[in-house]
């Protein structure tokens, strides 16, 4: 029977309830929003919790009845009948709520950064991140995510050597952040003459979205050269004839932004800028918290194969957890839930082992 820690339902329940009234008593708009931020992350919790306690007093009601010798036959068969499915219920609903209470990651309903980038296998590699570009598109789309690519550059023969987009909606990073890791793909490029099976790879790259609060850029840390771009800047970015490079003077780290105007030039290489400092100081704080890489799907290295999509065999494997699809095709048209699902419920499963240790 799977344990758990009743004082902390006692809490949240007692917190929803606290929150509900202060709402109904009408504060400030800004309290306002912040408390509905904090109901809507526990309400679905907190039903959960009230579901099992109405679920664990029906069952000791049929187990009563069912030590009750004067209870006649008739309801004595339905008590019977009726406890195997109560107690079924109560494990199902006692393993939601373990998954409910496990710690969350801070950046899980952050909007993302998504960067794509062609490796080994020349113009194959840059239209292979053309299409992992198109299937993040398309999954964006299916959920109801704002997909706006932020910079761009095109492959010889199409695709991008290298493409940024922002995703913006509710629990994009929890949704994406395991997507980040070396895609290879193996298929036949369509200048082979000889039919062969050609691999190739592209690295995707998912960042959360961070604040100003979140991450400091002091001025004289950063140095901004005004440019002329060259090449189209991609054909799902305006073309420019000026580019903005921020380069971070202490961690090397430069961004490029090639956009209408100068002025939204800025502010896109900042917002990018700043999700990969955020991206690093997570990255740091997840090393020295050596206990939670076992937690993690994979180790999160960029460098790491994670993905492989066969096109011959019209299969896509996960290897981190050895899930292999054979519907390639709707994958490619955008279908991850299946894969994305999974990746989450492995992490889930390694969060509630940790704990099972500590």
């Amino acid at each position: 029977m799977i344990s758990l820690p009743r004082d902390r339902m006692d809490q949240v329940v007692k917190r929803f309830d606290m929150l509900e009234a202060q709402m109904a008593a009408g504060p400030a708009p800004d309290a306002y929003v912040k408390m509905s931020s904090e109901y809507a992350d526990i309400q679905d919790l907190v039903g959960k919790i009230r579901a099992l306690r109405a679920a664990e007093a029906e069952q000791a009601d049929l187990e009563m009845m069912l030590q009750d010798r004067g209870i006649d036959s008739e309801m004595r068969a339905l008590a019977e009948a009726e406890l195997p499915e109560v107690e079924e219920r109560i494990e199902s609903l006692r393993r939601d709520i373990q998954i409910l209470l496990l710690p969350k990651d801070a950046a899980d309903e952050r909007n993302a950064i998504l960067e794509i980038r062609a490796g080994t296998g020349g113009d194959e590699a840059a239209l292979f991140a053309g299409d992992l570009f198109r299937m993040y598109e398309r999954y964006a789309a299916a959920r109801g995510w704002r997909f706006e690519a932020a910079s761009a550059s095109d492959g010889d023969a199409g695709g991008f050597k290298e493409v940024i987009a922002t995703v913006s909606g509710r629990g994009v990073f929890a949704h994406l952040k395991f997507e980040s890791g070396v895609h290879r793909v193996q298929r036949v490029p369509a200048t082979e003459a000889q039919g062969r099976i050609h691999t190739s790879a592209a690295t995707v790259a998912v960042l959360p979205e961070a604040e100003e609060v979140d991450i400091e850029i002091r001025s004289e840390d950063i140095r901004i050269d005004t440019m002329r771009a060259s090449g189209s800047g991609g054909q799902h970015v305006n073309t420019t004839d000026s580019a903005v490079r921020i380069t971070h003077l202490p961690t090397g780290i430069m961004v490029v932004q090639a956009e209408k105007s100068q002025h939204q030039n800025r502010a896109r290489a900042m917002q990018i800028l700043r999700a990969r400092l955020y991206d690093l100081e997570r990255s740091r704080a997840d090393e020295e918290r050596s206990s939670s890489r076992k937690s993690q799907v994979g180790s999160g290295d960029r460098s790491e194969r994670i993905r492989t999509y066969n096109f011959p065999q019209g299969r896509v494997t996960d290897h981190r957890i050895n899930l292999t699809l054979y519907k390639l095709d709707r994958v490619m048209m955008g279908e991850l839930d299946e894969i994305v699902d999974a990746l989450i419920a492995d992490h889930q499963s390694k969060l509630l082992a940790d704990m099972a240790e500590g």
